[in-house]
């Protein structure tokens, strides 16, 4: 079972950059520099997720803008898949941004296919498809419980 927690020390932050980096730029040939920017060190709140085993395999961000707070970068490497990591990641994020953010729209943009993950987890799709970092996504907004 995958723990996720927010990110504390400048090592954590260091394992979840890397964690995106394995996912995106390597994996899914995203460029770096698009996918490593200035909120990573400004505004963002980083979350990281823990196997069973004690590795670090997930790493997830938010941070609030104009339009709310935007979830961003969830990535779990491709061994840990499927094994709840993203379940964990989003419940950690979720839990932290209600209690700061209780009436702000809560929105991500979903890799299209992720979005019947985030579906299960309470977003809906708004807008029409889009292509970002050379991926079709969905803008998804969370209907709060």
């Amino acid at each position: 079972m995958a723990i996720a927690h927010r990110v504390t020390t400048a090592q954590e932050l260091t394992a979840a950059l890397e964690i995106r980096h394995t996912v995106f730029v390597l994996g899914q040939n995203v460029p770096a520099e698009l996918e490593h920017d200035t909120h990573d060190h400004t505004d963002a709140t980083h979350y990281l997720a823990r196997a069973g085993d004690g590795t670090f395999c997930g790493a997830a961000r938010w941070r609030r803008t104009e339009q709310g707070v935007k979830l961003e970068r969830f990535a779990v490497l491709a061994e840990y898949r499927n094994q709840q990591v993203g379940e964990a990641l989003l419940k950690a994020v979720l839990r932290d941004v209600q209690a700061a953010h209780p009436t702000a729209e809560v929105y991500l943009n979903a890799q299209v296919a992720a979005v019947r993950f985030y579906e299960r987890h309470g977003f809906r799709k708004v807008d029409a498809a889009f292509w970002e970092a050379g991926i079709e996504h969905y803008r998804m907004v969370w209907q709060r419980p």
